[in-house]
Protein backbone atom coordinates (compact mmCIF):
# COMPACT_ATOMS: atom_id res chain seq x y z
CA UNK A 1 0.00 0.00 0.00
CA UNK A 2 1.21 3.49 -0.76
CA UNK A 3 0.53 5.66 2.60
CA UNK A 4 1.01 9.26 2.78
CA UNK A 5 1.65 10.69 6.03
CA UNK A 6 1.23 14.01 7.52
CA UNK A 7 3.63 14.76 10.53
CA UNK A 8 6.09 11.55 9.68
CA UNK A 9 9.01 13.78 11.50
CA UNK A 10 7.49 14.05 15.10
CA UNK A 11 7.28 11.49 17.97
CA UNK A 12 4.64 9.50 16.81
CA UNK A 13 4.79 10.32 13.17
CA UNK A 14 8.48 8.72 12.80
CA UNK A 15 7.60 5.49 14.35
CA UNK A 16 4.51 5.12 12.50
CA UNK A 17 6.49 5.15 9.17
CA UNK A 18 9.40 3.07 10.35
CA UNK A 19 6.21 0.63 11.45
CA UNK A 20 4.43 1.18 7.85
CA UNK A 21 8.09 0.59 5.87
CA UNK A 22 8.85 -2.77 8.14
CA UNK A 23 5.64 -4.05 7.24
CA UNK A 24 6.23 -3.55 3.90
CA UNK A 25 4.19 -0.37 2.52
CA UNK A 26 5.67 2.83 0.76
CA UNK A 27 5.51 5.43 2.31
CA UNK A 28 5.78 9.34 1.33
CA UNK A 29 5.62 11.98 4.08
CA UNK A 30 5.20 15.50 4.03
CA UNK A 31 7.98 17.86 4.36
CA UNK A 32 7.98 22.21 4.49
CA UNK A 33 11.98 22.09 5.04
CA UNK A 34 15.08 20.74 3.90
CA UNK A 35 15.76 19.25 7.04
CA UNK A 36 12.08 17.49 7.57
CA UNK A 37 13.13 15.86 4.00
CA UNK A 38 16.34 14.44 4.82
CA UNK A 39 14.69 12.67 7.78
CA UNK A 40 11.83 11.59 6.12
CA UNK A 41 14.72 9.52 3.34
CA UNK A 42 16.45 8.39 6.06
CA UNK A 43 13.13 6.53 7.51
CA UNK A 44 12.78 4.99 3.99
CA UNK A 45 9.73 7.51 2.78
CA UNK A 46 9.49 9.17 -0.40
CA UNK A 47 9.31 13.26 0.04
CA UNK A 48 6.13 15.49 -0.82
CA UNK A 49 7.18 19.37 -0.53
CA UNK A 50 4.94 21.30 0.93
CA UNK A 51 2.94 22.30 4.56
CA UNK A 52 -0.64 22.13 5.97
CA UNK A 53 -1.90 25.61 4.57
CA UNK A 54 -1.12 24.08 1.10
CA UNK A 55 -4.90 22.09 1.00
CA UNK A 56 -4.44 21.87 -2.60
CA UNK A 57 -1.20 20.07 -2.47
CA UNK A 58 -2.71 17.37 0.36
CA UNK A 59 -5.28 16.41 -1.60
CA UNK A 60 -3.48 16.35 -4.55
CA UNK A 61 -0.71 14.31 -2.33
CA UNK A 62 -3.74 12.02 -0.51
CA UNK A 63 -5.72 11.60 -4.16
CA UNK A 64 -2.08 9.73 -5.29
CA UNK A 65 -2.30 7.49 -2.18
CA UNK A 66 -3.84 4.36 -1.27
CA UNK A 67 -4.15 5.54 2.11
CA UNK A 68 -3.67 8.54 4.40
CA UNK A 69 -1.89 8.80 8.27
CA UNK A 70 -2.61 12.43 9.19
CA UNK A 71 -0.63 12.91 12.95
CA UNK A 72 0.40 16.44 12.37
CA UNK A 73 -0.42 19.80 13.88
CA UNK A 74 0.25 23.99 12.90
CA UNK A 75 2.17 23.70 16.33
CA UNK A 76 3.05 27.43 15.30
CA UNK A 77 -0.29 28.35 16.42
CA UNK A 78 -0.32 27.39 19.77
CA UNK A 79 1.96 30.07 21.77
CA UNK A 80 -0.79 33.04 20.83
CA UNK A 81 -4.21 30.64 20.13
CA UNK A 82 -3.69 27.32 22.47
CA UNK A 83 -4.92 23.98 21.54
CA UNK A 84 -8.02 25.47 20.12
CA UNK A 85 -6.23 27.61 17.26
CA UNK A 86 -4.47 24.18 16.24
CA UNK A 87 -7.17 22.54 16.34
CA UNK A 88 -9.30 24.57 14.12
CA UNK A 89 -6.48 24.39 11.98
CA UNK A 90 -6.64 20.92 11.17
CA UNK A 91 -10.78 21.01 10.50
CA UNK A 92 -9.50 22.00 6.84
CA UNK A 93 -7.10 19.82 6.32
CA UNK A 94 -9.29 17.01 7.42
CA UNK A 95 -11.91 17.83 4.71
CA UNK A 96 -9.54 18.20 1.70
CA UNK A 97 -8.53 14.85 2.61
CA UNK A 98 -12.21 13.59 2.26
CA UNK A 99 -12.52 15.71 -1.04
CA UNK A 100 -9.51 13.75 -1.99
CA UNK A 101 -11.19 9.95 -0.56
CA UNK A 102 -14.62 10.30 -0.99
CA UNK A 103 -16.39 7.38 -2.96
CA UNK A 104 -12.69 5.91 -2.66
CA UNK A 105 -13.11 3.58 -0.04
CA UNK A 106 -9.34 4.03 1.01
CA UNK A 107 -8.64 4.75 4.47
CA UNK A 108 -8.09 7.67 6.21
CA UNK A 109 -6.62 7.06 9.87
CA UNK A 110 -6.35 10.25 12.26
CA UNK A 111 -4.45 10.86 15.94
CA UNK A 112 -6.96 11.71 18.44
CA UNK A 113 -7.18 13.00 21.71
CA UNK A 114 -8.30 10.20 24.59
CA UNK A 115 -10.03 13.13 26.35
CA UNK A 116 -12.72 13.59 23.59
CA UNK A 117 -15.36 11.40 25.04
CA UNK A 118 -15.05 12.96 28.17
CA UNK A 119 -12.85 11.84 31.56
CA UNK A 120 -13.65 9.08 34.11
CA UNK A 121 -15.21 11.58 36.39
CA UNK A 122 -17.95 12.98 33.58
CA UNK A 123 -18.73 8.76 32.26
CA UNK A 124 -18.48 7.64 35.94
CA UNK A 125 -16.45 4.73 34.22
CA UNK A 126 -13.64 4.45 32.10
CA UNK A 127 -14.27 5.53 28.33
CA UNK A 128 -14.22 2.74 25.31
CA UNK A 129 -14.00 2.94 21.55
CA UNK A 130 -17.86 2.79 21.47
CA UNK A 131 -17.50 6.93 23.64
CA UNK A 132 -18.17 9.49 20.72
CA UNK A 133 -16.48 12.43 21.05
CA UNK A 134 -18.31 14.65 23.03
CA UNK A 135 -20.41 17.38 21.02
CA UNK A 136 -20.09 20.83 20.07
CA UNK A 137 -21.46 22.84 22.93
CA UNK A 138 -21.17 20.11 26.26
CA UNK A 139 -19.73 22.59 28.89
CA UNK A 140 -17.40 19.37 29.88
CA UNK A 141 -15.25 19.86 26.69
CA UNK A 142 -13.43 23.23 27.41
CA UNK A 143 -10.27 23.18 25.33
CA UNK A 144 -10.94 20.29 23.65
CA UNK A 145 -14.26 21.73 21.93
CA UNK A 146 -12.44 22.51 18.69
CA UNK A 147 -10.58 18.78 18.91
CA UNK A 148 -13.22 17.00 18.93
CA UNK A 149 -14.79 18.61 15.72
CA UNK A 150 -11.97 17.67 14.20
CA UNK A 151 -12.73 14.40 15.38
CA UNK A 152 -16.35 13.98 14.80
CA UNK A 153 -15.50 15.53 11.11
CA UNK A 154 -12.87 12.39 10.15
CA UNK A 155 -15.46 9.91 11.66
CA UNK A 156 -18.31 11.21 9.64
CA UNK A 157 -16.49 11.07 6.25
CA UNK A 158 -17.20 7.38 6.63
CA UNK A 159 -20.28 8.41 5.29
CA UNK A 160 -18.93 9.71 2.34
CA UNK A 161 -17.37 6.84 1.10
CA UNK A 162 -13.93 6.72 3.35
CA UNK A 163 -12.81 4.70 5.61
CA UNK A 164 -11.81 7.06 8.09
CA UNK A 165 -10.74 6.51 11.45
CA UNK A 166 -9.69 8.18 14.44
CA UNK A 167 -6.70 6.77 16.92
CA UNK A 168 -7.30 8.23 20.26
CA UNK A 169 -2.71 8.54 21.99
CA UNK A 170 -3.01 8.39 25.45
CA UNK A 171 -2.17 11.35 27.68
CA UNK A 172 1.34 10.17 28.05
CA UNK A 173 3.27 8.56 24.98
CA UNK A 174 6.46 7.73 26.11
CA UNK A 175 10.03 6.44 24.66
CA UNK A 176 13.07 6.92 24.19
CA UNK A 177 12.56 10.11 22.04
CA UNK A 178 10.27 11.58 24.21
CA UNK A 179 11.50 15.01 24.66
CA UNK A 180 8.55 17.20 24.70
CA UNK A 181 5.54 15.25 26.02
CA UNK A 182 4.07 15.34 29.48
CA UNK A 183 6.78 13.24 31.36
CA UNK A 184 9.54 15.43 30.04
CA UNK A 185 7.34 18.26 31.63
CA UNK A 186 6.59 16.56 34.78
CA UNK A 187 10.53 15.81 34.99
CA UNK A 188 11.03 19.53 34.78
CA UNK A 189 8.35 20.41 36.88
CA UNK A 190 9.85 17.94 39.38
CA UNK A 191 13.62 19.25 39.26
CA UNK A 192 12.48 22.89 39.13
CA UNK A 193 10.45 23.00 42.73
CA UNK A 194 12.34 20.54 44.58
CA UNK A 195 9.76 17.89 44.77
CA UNK A 196 7.92 15.46 42.55
CA UNK A 197 4.24 16.60 42.96
CA UNK A 198 0.96 15.22 42.69
CA UNK A 199 -2.82 16.87 43.40
CA UNK A 200 -4.82 16.14 46.96
CA UNK A 201 -4.57 12.38 47.16
CA UNK A 202 -2.91 11.35 43.83
CA UNK A 203 -5.59 8.73 42.96
CA UNK A 204 -6.75 10.45 40.12
CA UNK A 205 -5.57 8.27 37.03
CA UNK A 206 -3.66 8.44 34.17
CA UNK A 207 -3.19 6.52 30.86
CA UNK A 208 -0.06 5.87 28.99
CA UNK A 209 1.03 4.16 25.88
CA UNK A 210 4.52 3.28 24.75
CA UNK A 211 4.78 5.43 20.89
CA UNK A 212 5.94 2.37 19.41
CA UNK A 213 3.13 0.27 20.20
CA UNK A 214 0.86 3.25 19.63
CA UNK A 215 2.46 3.34 15.91
CA UNK A 216 1.76 -0.68 15.20
CA UNK A 217 -1.95 0.63 16.38
CA UNK A 218 -1.76 3.22 13.20
CA UNK A 219 -0.97 0.55 10.78
CA UNK A 220 -3.26 -2.02 11.95
CA UNK A 221 -6.60 0.90 11.38
CA UNK A 222 -4.84 1.72 8.50
CA UNK A 223 -4.94 -2.02 7.24
CA UNK A 224 -8.08 -3.60 8.11
CA UNK A 225 -10.22 -0.95 10.41
CA UNK A 226 -13.92 -0.38 9.66
CA UNK A 227 -15.07 2.54 8.69
CA UNK A 228 -16.07 5.55 11.27
CA UNK A 229 -14.23 3.69 14.28
CA UNK A 230 -12.73 4.97 16.94
CA UNK A 231 -9.45 2.96 18.41
CA UNK A 232 -7.72 3.53 21.92
CA UNK A 233 -3.71 3.69 21.73
CA UNK A 234 -3.71 2.77 25.10
CA UNK A 235 -1.70 0.18 27.05
CA UNK A 236 -1.42 1.10 30.91
CA UNK A 237 -5.65 2.32 30.89
CA UNK A 238 -5.25 3.97 34.47
CA UNK A 239 -2.06 4.64 36.70
CA UNK A 240 -2.46 6.54 40.13
CA UNK A 241 -1.04 10.09 39.26
CA UNK A 242 0.54 9.45 42.75
CA UNK A 243 2.47 6.76 41.43
CA UNK A 244 3.82 8.30 38.57
CA UNK A 245 5.06 10.83 40.84
CA UNK A 246 6.77 8.66 43.39
CA UNK A 247 8.86 6.86 39.95
CA UNK A 248 9.97 10.25 38.91
CA UNK A 249 11.29 11.31 42.61
CA UNK A 250 13.06 8.17 43.35
CA UNK A 251 14.72 8.44 39.81
CA UNK A 252 15.47 12.00 40.71
CA UNK A 253 16.06 11.51 44.80
CA UNK A 254 13.25 14.10 45.23
CA UNK A 255 9.93 13.50 47.58
CA UNK A 256 6.91 13.07 45.76
CA UNK A 257 4.65 15.35 47.60
CA UNK A 258 0.95 16.03 47.61
CA UNK A 259 -0.21 19.75 46.46
CA UNK A 260 -3.61 20.57 47.99
CA UNK A 261 -6.64 21.12 45.89
CA UNK A 262 -7.19 24.60 47.07
CA UNK A 263 -3.57 25.65 46.25
CA UNK A 264 -3.37 23.73 43.16
CA UNK A 265 -4.01 27.44 41.22
CA UNK A 266 -0.77 28.74 43.14
CA UNK A 267 2.67 29.93 41.68
CA UNK A 268 5.00 27.47 41.89
CA UNK A 269 2.88 24.02 41.03
CA UNK A 270 1.62 22.62 37.68
CA UNK A 271 1.61 25.71 35.83
CA UNK A 272 -0.18 25.19 32.47
CA UNK A 273 -0.48 21.81 33.61
CA UNK A 274 -2.93 22.38 36.80
CA UNK A 275 -6.24 21.63 34.91
CA UNK A 276 -5.11 18.29 33.15
CA UNK A 277 -3.35 16.81 36.11
CA UNK A 278 -6.29 16.95 38.02
CA UNK A 279 -8.29 15.06 35.97
CA UNK A 280 -9.17 11.24 35.61
CA UNK A 281 -9.02 9.87 32.50
CA UNK A 282 -9.57 5.71 33.28
CA UNK A 283 -9.69 4.25 29.60
CA UNK A 284 -10.27 0.79 28.24
CA UNK A 285 -8.60 -0.69 24.77
CA UNK A 286 -10.43 -4.31 24.88
CA UNK A 287 -12.13 -3.01 21.51
CA UNK A 288 -9.14 -2.22 19.77
CA UNK A 289 -7.46 -5.37 20.97
CA UNK A 290 -10.18 -7.59 19.99
CA UNK A 291 -10.88 -5.97 16.55
CA UNK A 292 -7.41 -5.22 15.54
CA UNK A 293 -5.24 -7.87 17.46
CA UNK A 294 -3.62 -5.06 18.88
CA UNK A 295 -1.21 -6.43 21.55
CA UNK A 296 1.30 -3.70 23.35
CA UNK A 297 4.54 -5.25 23.44
CA UNK A 298 6.72 -2.30 24.75
CA UNK A 299 7.44 -1.52 28.38
CA UNK A 300 4.51 0.09 30.40
CA UNK A 301 5.23 3.55 31.79
CA UNK A 302 6.22 2.64 35.35
CA UNK A 303 8.77 0.19 33.88
CA UNK A 304 9.73 2.57 31.38
CA UNK A 305 10.40 5.72 33.95
CA UNK A 306 12.69 2.66 35.75
CA UNK A 307 14.53 2.41 32.96
CA UNK A 308 16.14 5.52 33.44
CA UNK A 309 16.25 6.90 29.59
CA UNK A 310 14.63 9.72 31.15
CA UNK A 311 16.92 10.58 33.45
CA UNK A 312 20.55 11.53 32.32
CA UNK A 313 23.27 10.54 34.63
CA UNK A 314 23.43 14.11 36.13
CA UNK A 315 20.14 13.74 37.39
CA UNK A 316 20.86 10.40 39.42
CA UNK A 317 21.82 11.11 42.81
CA UNK A 318 25.00 9.56 43.97
CA UNK A 319 24.72 6.24 46.13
Amino acid sequence: MHVFVAGGTGHSGSHIISELVAAGHEVTGLARSDAAAATLSALGAKVHRGDLQDLDGLKEAAADSDGVIHVAHRQDLLPSGGIDAVAAAELPIVRAYGEALAGTGKPLVAAGSIGSPGTGRDLGRPSTEEDPALPVGDEHKGTLRARNVVEATVIGLAERGVRSSVVRIANIAHSTADRAGFLPTLIALAKERGFAGYPGDGSNLWNAVHIRDAASLFRLALEKGPAGSYWHAVEDGGIPVREIAEAIGNRLGLPAVSVPLDELMLPGHFGFLTNIVTRSYPTSNLITRKTLGWEPARPGLLADLDNGHYFPSTDVPAI
